[in-house]
């Protein structure tokens, strides 16, 4: 007999799975509570297992049973998505599924209104996006639960493909009202003695670190924050300054005080900022779609996060 559960009901097992509990499952697929209840029953009496441990007071939670079936789940749900991204490729229309990637670092400069546009310019494109860190992005390509990456030319493994879109150099972020920022530029040496604020994130840190490495100094960190919002913010209240490639829309921390962006003196090696995807990703006509839309932003000059009008540079 020929089983009975659908892809949907899959993706509500999912979301459950994921998110611990029906209703925040519910907010998560925009579907009532009751739909989903019903859907999960249905599945337990399908596979004839419980999947799920109702507690009460924690929500619901996996069995072990469910643990298997939930990373199945995931494997069915993702080759359903390739058929219909398959029949786009053989058709050679721009459709189906797309998991976007973003580093985390610029990933609320960059990538809304990235797609935003590539969504209006190809409707039948469904697009997930997910913020990550570069080991992350690495790891979620190799496993095909993303797509492609908006990233840096961080110590890029040699099975990935990047695709560079625009050199991001460094500069120094202070606080408006700070000596050094009215100035053109900034020397590495300038910045030696003063309090940093560090952008801890992997890869990035140490990119952020080199920039003295390669002038033989040392800086003197004082905070670290993993979120480029708080640092933007602790620089902006006098913690320290910062170092940064991204450029920001505008010159406003997140709590609203006014930031100065100054760039470093002398030879200061970029940040690249590209796609990342398999080696063979552009064999999807999906894919390539997202790839020349990107590479068109940037030579218009239109790709966020590599200008700022308001910081001057």
């Amino acid at each position: 007999m020929p089983s009975r559960y659908t892809l949907r009901q899959l993706e509500y097992f999912v979301a459950v799975g994921e998110a611990g509990s029906i209703a925040a499952a519910s907010e998560k697929v925009n579907v009532s509570s009751p739909s989903i209840s019903a859907a999960i029953s249905q599945l337990e009496q399908e596979f004839g297992i419980p999947l799920f441990v109702r507690q009460h007071a924690q929500g619901l939670a996996l069995t072990q049973g469910g643990r298997t079936m939930l990373e199945q789940a995931r494997t069915v749900l993702r080759e359903a998505e390739r058929l219909v991204q398959m029949a786009g490729d053989i058709s050679g229309e721009v459709r189906g599924p797309l998991a976007v990637g973003c580093l985390l670092t610029f990933a609320q400069v960059v990538l809304p209104t990235i797609r935003r546009s590539f969504a209006d310019a190809h409707p039948e494109v469904s697009i997930r996006q997910f913020e990550l860190d570069q080991a992350a992005i690495f790891s979620t390509i190799r496993r095909a639960e993303i797509d492609v990456a908006l990233t840096y030319n961080l110590d890029i493994p040699a099975d990935l493909r990047f695709v560079h879109l625009a050199e991001l150099p460094p500069y120094a972020l202070l606080p408006e009202g700070d000596p050094l920022a009215d100035r053109e530029t900034v020397a590495i040496s300038d910045l030696r003695d003063r309090p940093m604020v560090l952008l801890d994130l992997p890869f990035s840190a140490e990119y952020f670190l080199s920039v003295f490495d390669q002038h033989g100094l040392r800086p003197h960190i004082v905070e670290r924050t993993r979120d480029m919002s708080v640092m933007r913010s602790l620089v902006a209240n006098g913690f320290g300054y910062s170092i940064a490639n991204i450029r920001p829309v505008h010159n406003i921390s997140p709590d609203g005080k006014p930031l100065r962006c100054v760039p470093l003196e002398g030879k200061v090696r970029p940040m690249r900022m590209g796609l990342l995807m398999a080696q063979d990703a552009e064999n999807s006509s999906t894919i390539r779609a997202f790839v020349e839309h990107c590479a068109g932003l940037a030579e218009e000059g239109a790709l966020p996060g590599v200008t700022c009008d308001t910081c001057g540079t």
